[in-house]
């Protein structure tokens, strides 16, 4: 059997497990171009080599990508843009920007995610985790992990980085879900998801705005006061660079480490022994993390275009033409990993493309790490009963992969 179309690959049959999809594309096109302009990628060194290629960054605004249209470039609700960037043009996160943009906006806001900084948070992750997990246990009977744990963590975590009020999360939490699933394919969304995504994106830097606002009259120690005073001081980020920064760090920092905690505790449940190696031996956490992001990675694919002519895996890529990294097949390559398709907690060394490579090897990695580190390790210590009471059920997105809800029994 050969590889599946894109529609078929992405369609909700392959939901559950992509996996057998992406290794036949691997080992009967691992470098394909289903349209023109578009080269698809299910080799590791393939992918690691585009994500690392100065030749390679994101599409400018207006410049189409096959089957995607980013919410950046779209119009706002009622044709107002509250994400203006220098110029009157719309501002965009550094997440798709090339240098120097980029660049000049990463370094802005890295300070707050370096491992030192990342490391002083722990104890109270420690605490907001222990509190998830005894209301929990509390409620009695199998409960939904991600709504008590996956997804309330790194909601609450962020929250505090930015100092975002405790009733406002629901809210945003709702605006976060409509972003992240608008990131997939165009041909994959039902009606009205697009206008749902502008919508949302509307009335996060609308909030941000009226936020930034009060930290300008009442700054204090929280990440938004921080960059508030970088723009007011130095005029080095704008308004609309400030609003899509503070909602690229809400979302990205809700929904994969979300994601990875909800995947991550699926495969261990999947894999009982993996779970007692590491309910055995808690010095394993480390390598455990990296070994389930590669093994069911959150973010499943990432796209880049050539900024010049370049070449993809040997073939020749104009200049304009589109990468389709499968990031989450490069992490199953044989070419890369001994038996790939085998969840081992002790692997080493893991040089997984989940957090992706390069200049945009992700800013909140360190903290993800952190989050997932501690809830593995509170869930394998504090539950040894731990154990599936359900059918988990995944989310429509593809970009994101992840679960919608995850049934357990803590006893």
């Amino acid at each position: 059997m050969g590889a599946p179309s894109l529609e078929t690959l992405f369609g909700p049959g392959h939901r559950a497990d992509p996996y057998p999809a992406y290794r036949r594309w691997r080992e009967t096109a691992p470098v394909s171009q289903p349209y023109p302009g578009l080269f698809v990628l299910t080799r590791y060194a393939d992918c690691a080599a585009v994500l690392r290629d100065p030749r390679f960054g994101h599409a400018g605004p207006g410049q189409p990508v096959p089957f995607f249209q980013p919410a950046q470039d779209m119009p706002a609700q009622d044709g107002e843009d509250l994400l203006t960037g220098p110029g009157g043009r719309p501002a965009r996160s550094f997440l798709v920007l090339n240098p120097p943009d980029h660049t000049r906006l990463r370094k802005l806001v890295s300070k707050a995610f370096t491992p030192r900084m990342v490391a002083r948070l722990a104890p109270r992750i420690g605490e907001i985790t222990t509190g998830l997990l005894d209301a929990a246990q509390a409620a009695g009977g199998p409960v939904d992990l991600i709504g008590a744990l996956a997804a309330p963590l790194p909601v609450i975590v962020i929250s505090e980085l930015l100092d975002v009020p405790l009733d406002d999360r629901d809210r945003f939490t709702g605006w976060s879900h409509d972003m992240a699933r608008g990131l997939d394919p165009d041909f994959l969304l039902p009606p009205g998801v697009r206008e749902r995504q502008v919508r949302a994106r509307s009335e996060f830097a609308g909030y941000f705005r009226g936020l930034a606002a009060a930290r300008r009259r009442c700054p204090g120690d929280d990440l938004l006061s921080a960059l508030v005073r970088v723009h007011d001081r130095d005029d080095v980020l704008t308004e609309g660079e400030l609003l899509a920064t503070c909602t690229l760090l809400l979302v990205a920092g809700h929904e994969t480490t979300a994601n990875l905690i909800g995947n991550g505790t699926l495969a261990l449940l999947r894999h009982p022994g993996q779970l007692a190696r590491l309910r055995s031996d808690p010095g394993l956490i480390g390598p455990a993390v990296e070994e389930l992001l590669r093994y069911d990675s959150p973010v499943q694919l990432t796209a880049r275009a050539a900024l010049e002519d370049a070449e993809i895996g040997g073939e020749p890529a104009p200049r304009g033409s589109v990468a389709l990294a499968l990031l989450g097949a490069a992490n199953r390559d044989p070419g890369a990993y001994d038996s790939p398709d085998r969840l081992d907690i002790g692997r080493q060394p893991s040089r997984h493309l989940a957090f992706g490579q390069g200049i945009h090897f992700c800013l909140g990695a360190p903290l993800a790490r952190l989050e997932a580190q501690i809830a593995f390790r509170a869930l394998a210590g504090r539950f040894p009963g731990l154990r599936l009471a359900g059918e988990p059920e995944w989310k429509d997105n593809v970009v994101l992969r992840g679960l919608s809800r995850l049934p357990v029994a803590l006893r």
